[in-house]
């Protein structure tokens, strides 16, 4: 099937289909959905989508061709729509430009002007005014989320327990506002909070400083990763996500470890990010419940 001819075939009943953007999690989704024998077609993203996934997606479409896209789940008709991955934020010209024929120019400069969480909530709501209903990773595959308590080998001890409770707070304390979903700290003191330049940049500020003097010697006992969804977030969009990567910058930064929201986390490669942990002496442990 080309580009520009897509299958006008409805999709199989019971059928969603995944919206793929950047990084590994989209084919994490559609392996998982492959394992559950569940029926689904891809919509792949033109310059995010992987090529593995993009070689064999159903259709492939520009990020802001909001007809096109609709156009298409119009024709298969899903069951559910899943978005998955990662994309860059568009100019806010682009988006007035692409939602012109959709939304009127004041919502349109209310979306473009907010921050990620109200384009992104954006996006869904127009999907879901044409008639499609969006579910997130979490309900899709499950199997990808973080389960409660240690993935590894190690836990935390009394410190960095006290440490962890201390992110939570902080985390809760900063959910209604557009920031990031996760934060850096050694016992009270916090090191880095996670803002629009992602965890890993994060986890390159709190390496300096977190280490004195001037950013050298041995980091802060006790220092942890902690990452959560925000309170009240639509968990449909951008939950966040860890992976073996984020095990060896979190290392990188001085870490003892990471603490991940049970059930609102995903884990990229469990096993893989697991391995990395124990290979490299550090904590990866879920937890749930209040602080």
């Amino acid at each position: 099937m080309t580009e520009a001819d897509p299958a006008p075939a409805p999709a199989p009943e019971g059928a969603l289909v995944l919206i793929a953007g950047a990084g590994r999690l989209p084919e994490l989704v559609a392996e998982s959905l492959r394992r559950a024998r569940r029926p689904f077609r891809v919509i792949a993203l033109r310059g995010f989508t992987g090529p593995a996934l993009r070689a064999g997606a159903d259709a492939t479409v520009d990020l802001l061709d909001l007809a096109a896209t609709l156009k298409l789940l119009r024709l298969w008709g899903p069951a559910t729509v899943v978005p998955a991955g990662g994309v860059s934020r568009p100019s806010p010209a682009a988006i007035l430009n692409a939602g012109a024929a959709l939304r009127n120019r004041e919502a349109l400069r209310a979306i473009a002007g907010g921050g990620d969480d109200r384009l992104l909530r954006a996006a869904v709501t127009l999907v879901e005014e044409a008639g499609h209903r969006v579910v997130g990773v979490h309900e899709a595959a499950p199997d990808l989320l973080c389960p409660d308590g240690p993935l590894g080998r190690r836990a935390p001890d009394a410190e960095a327990a006290a440490s962890i409770r201390t992110g939570r707070g902080v985390l809760d304390a900063l959910s209604p506002y557009d920031l990031g979903q996760a934060v850096v700290l050694a016992g009270d003191r916090i090191l880095a909070v996670e803002g629009p330049e992602g965890t890993d940049r994060m986890l390159a500020r709190a390496r300096t400083l977190g280490r004195r003097p001037f950013g050298f010697g041995r980091a802060m006992p006790a220092t942890v990763l902690v990452k959560a969804p925000k309170v009240g977030q639509d968990r449909r969009i951008d939950l966040p996500a860890v992976g073996a990567r984020t095990v060896r910058n979190a290392a990188r930064a001085g870490c003892a470890g990471l603490a991940l929201e049970a059930g609102g986390t995903l884990v990229i490669d469990r096993a893989a990010t697991a391995a990395e942990a124990d290979r490299l002496g550090l904590f990866v442990v879920g937890y749930g419940g209040a602080p």
